[in-house]
């Protein structure tokens, strides 16, 4: 590899990802897919036991191919770290205490702040059976763990590898509780538009009976009122809601909204809109009328 091919591919703003001596190309796929997911590029595999290109790499890679394709083999590890200046070595496994450790969260920081300044930077990630031994250790700078359940502390590099890169796009935050779209900008609707439903729903529990015994009406009434104004309504969702009721009130299995034109419909109707109801003919029983 030429050295100006080396600067290029090392002067990314984010770490590189280095994998030791991976075993499967499906792990060197979605360790691909996990960088794309957050933002890194530099991916660098040094011995691949299956050797390289990997087509299952580019087949488990799903649309990161070019995080694959982009990937610098090296023949040793020495080899994938001589240009950078300083190194995480992720462990599941407390070694000795020879090394300054730190979690996800602190590792991304020290690398979000030697970026910044300049330097070229890197995680180290080991085999899928045993991870890195205590001399690659010795060629990192620091220690990187996982708070993850010690009986089964084991994690699969594409989840490794994951995890860092997930903190790696959130230490670049301005917020780290910052997501890349919210919910809808809504506003309760006005207190006349609830409260008209109100009186609409319990004038129609009213005409069923609901509210039994007569004595208790208030009490119910108040629970009814405590459950529907917790969710804040929108005016759109009111609108929603009375026409739910009404037509629950206007129409019942004996006369149903597609057989014909309810006396109860009708009535209302010719009050809110006398001129136009002169002017409807009326419909047989049993045929459909559009409202």
């Amino acid at each position: 590899m030429q050295e100006t091919d080396r600067e290029a591919r090392s002067s990314g703003s984010g770490p590189a990802i280095i994998l030791v001596e991976p075993q499967m190309g499906e792990n060197i796929g979605m360790v691909a897919r996990a960088m794309a997911n957050f933002g890194l590029s530099e991916l660098r595999i040094v011995a691949p036991r299956d050797g390289w290109p990997n087509e299952k790499a580019l087949a488990t890679a799903s649309r990161a191919t070019s995080v694959v394709e982009a990937a610098i083999v090296y023949d040793d590890l020495r080899s994938a770290l001589a240009d950078l200046n300083f190194v995480f070595a992720t462990t599941a496994r407390e070694r000795d205490g020879f090394k300054p450790v730190r979690g996800p969260v602190d590792a991304t920081a020290v690398l979000r702040s030697r970026s910044k300044g300049g330097e070229r930077t890197g995680i180290m990630f080991g085999r899928e059976k045993y991870g890195l031994d205590n001399e690659q250790i010795g060629l990192a700078d620091e220690i990187v763990t996982f708070p993850v359940n010690p009986e089964f502390a084991s994690l699969n590099i594409a989840q490794a590898v994951l995890l860092m890169s997930y903190e790696w796009m959130k230490s670049g935050l301005a917020r780290e509780t910052d997501i890349p779209f919210t919910g809808p900008d809504t506003a309760p609707a006005p207190k006349e538009e609830l409260h008209g439903y109100f009186e609409h729903l319990e004038s129609a529990l009213s005409a069923r009976g609901y509210f039994r015994p007569a004595a208790k009406k208030a009490k119910m009434v108040d629970k009814i009122r405590a459950v529907l104004t917790r969710p804040g309504f929108t005016s759109g969702e009111v609108k929603v809601l009375r026409g739910v009721l009404a037509s629950l009130d206007y129409f019942s299995p004996n006369e149903p909204r597609g057989a014909g034109y309810p006396e109860r419909k009708a009535d209302v109707d010719r009050k809110a809109h006398p001129e136009a109801m002169q002017r409807r003919p009326a419909a047989p029983k049993g045929t459909p009328v559009d409202e």
